[in-house]
């Protein structure tokens, strides 16, 4: 199955999120713990949280949906969207609520644009490394 629009979507690239939802529904995997995912993706659709397809990225990448894995991917991929945005704010506040978990990544209070490209990538990187 393929996530490459699951993916963009997380890490901020212009998909929208019914469009997610319409290609996450279409290409069903049989694993057993991704079903009440597919559930939830009919009963809500676009209103699902981003956490949810976090979530249905990891169980189907063979990672399990624990906690602490879905909390590391979902901030990857904030620092990632914030830092494609150049949204410095949100930048911070991510940083700031999942310092632990992004240890790994450059942080600087105020990033000119080709450090925050140099970040989106070290986030896009450590992102598909979570799910390799």
């Amino acid at each position: 199955m393929g996530f490459e629009i699951v993916d963009r979507y997380l890490l901020g690239e212009p998909v929208s999120k019914p469009d997610v939802v319409a290609a996450i529904l279409a290409e069903r995997s049989p694993d057993p713990a991704a079903q009440p995912f597919y559930r939830a993706f009919e009963a809500v659709g676009a209103r699902a949280a981003d956490e949810a397809f976090v979530a249905l990225r990891l169980i189907l990448a063979g990672k399990g949906s624990d906690d602490a894995g879905v909390r590391r991917l979902r901030a990857l991929a904030a620092v990632a969207r914030n830092a494609r945005a150049g949204d410095l704010a949100s930048l911070a506040a991510t940083f700031k609520r999942d310092r632990a978990i992004l240890s790994d990544l450059p942080h600087a209070e105020h990033l000119s644009a080709p450090a925050l490209a140099a970040l989106t990538s070290a986030a896009e990187a450590a992102f598909r490394k979570e799910l390799a």
